[in-house]
């Protein structure tokens, strides 16, 4: 993404163009950038080939989950609707893991008879569902077992999984529980030892430690495990002031950690593969002058991206045609839900604007469109994928009429 011409553009296209099209706000994403973020990804990893499953909650649309798929990536799930979609997009059961809290029993039926790869089960009572399901159809399922090891990944408390007051995982006495309860079953087959321990993580100390907590539990259990599940969380870089995860360290604690255990490696990223990949473009409906600062009310709101409502999360927001005239006022951006909390940004300098202008906000690829709603019965956006100069409708503009 860059100004030419003192256009903001997207690969070969400018919003502009799109925006006269297709109508604000629309949700768009970048395929050389998602080509470029999977490729990175594997090559951060190459020294051990590990299993690669987009973490499908991050995006839930099937026409991107089709275009990860063709790099041979399969899908990490939490839900019967994502696994679905896991399916419906392509991705062969044999690569897809299921994880969650509280999969219900129809889930995990449905889960059992597509064969995928692995259940990570997060209690001994939801193994002994998976049991009691596989008995009755007479199987032997692949399971895991996700441990809590108790790591403080770093980032926000709304996104840390990882710690005992979690409610993800279990801890070392129910661990070893669910192990001896495997091993006493003709119906199960525990193949993975999982973890993860948050989002948006930036720092690789806490994945340090959680390898550290993963090894020590591994060396009090006799029992071989085939695959350790690692999860996902790796953070991008939201803004300038962020630093950005050192993957070469991470990298070589995990080497470090191989030497010992003779297993093959899973990760479940999302944010990495598709966080910086989308734009969300809205207009000015109005410029409301209230004294100390400018309310800039968008035709995007909270509805369309919850992330600065819900955790505070900070998104860049750009300009789609450049100025270097500077407002004297702060810009508060807020969106026209009857909320307070419906707001993106408030910034002290901004470039003027003038109702009908339209801004970018950056980074929105990840937990953007898998967290609107219909709030306020406001219909959900179109999403458009760019590749080259070609624009493709991913998901048509939701009508009124659908949702009323």
């Amino acid at each position: 993404m860059k100004y030419i011409n003192k256009r903001l553009t997207i690969e070969k296209v400018n919003f502009q163009r799109v925006a006269n099209k297709f109508g604000t706000p629309f949700y768009c994403y970048s395929f050389s950038k998602l080509k470029e973020n999977i490729n990175k990804f594997k090559n951060n990893f190459r020294s051990f080939s590990p299993l690669i499953c987009f973490a499908v909650k991050s995006n839930t649309n099937v026409n991107l989950i089709k275009e990860i798929k063709k790099f041979g990536l399969g899908a990490d799930v939490v839900s019967l609707g994502e696994l679905m979609i896991a399916l419906k997009a392509g991705i062969k059961p044999n690569k897809i893991v299921f994880s969650g809290v509280g999969k219900t029993s129809s889930e995990l039926n449905f889960a059992i008879n597509k064969k995928i790869l692995l259940i990570n089960a997060e209690s001994l009572s939801e193994i002994m569902e998976i049991n009691k399901i596989a008995k009755l159809k007479n199987k032997k399922v692949r399971v895991g077992v996700r441990f809590n090891p108790n790591t403080d990944a770093k980032t926000l408390n709304q996104i840390s999984t990882g710690k005992k007051e979690n409610k993800f995982g279990v801890n070392k006495n129910t661990f070893h529980k669910i192990v001896e309860f495997c091993k006493n079953s003709k119906n199960l087959d525990l193949k993975c030892l999982s973890v993860h321990i948050g989002s948006q993580i930036l720092d690789h100390k806490p994945y340090g430690k959680m390898l550290k907590a993963v090894s020590y539990i591994l060396d009090k259990t006799n029992h071989q495990f085939e695959f350790i599940d690692l999860g996902g969380g790796m953070g991008i870089n939201y803004s300038d002031k962020n630093k950005t995860l050192n993957y070469k360290k991470y990298n070589t604690a995990i080497n470090n950690f191989l030497k010992k255990h003779k297993v093959r490696i899973i990760f479940e990223p999302g944010r990495s593969i598709i966080g910086n990949t989308g734009m969300l473009i809205s207009k000015v409906v109005y410029i409301k002058d209230s004294g100390r600062k400018k309310f800039i009310i968008l035709d995007a709101a909270m509805n369309d991206l919850m992330r600065p409502a819900l955790y505070g999360a900070f998104h860049r927001i750009l300009p789609v045609i450049k100025s270097s005239k500077i407002s004297n006022k702060t810009c508060e951006f807020v969106g026209p839900i009857c909320e307070s909390t419906d707001k993106f940004i408030t910034l002290k300098k901004f470039q003027k604007l003038k109702e009908k202008d339209l801004i970018a906000i950056c980074d929105v690829g990840a937990y953007g469109m898998s967290l609107s709603s219909n709030y306020n019965l406001r219909p959900k956006l179109i999403e458009l994928l760019i590749n080259g100069s070609k624009i493709n409708v991913i998901r048509k503009r939701q009508k009124h009429t659908e949702i009323i």
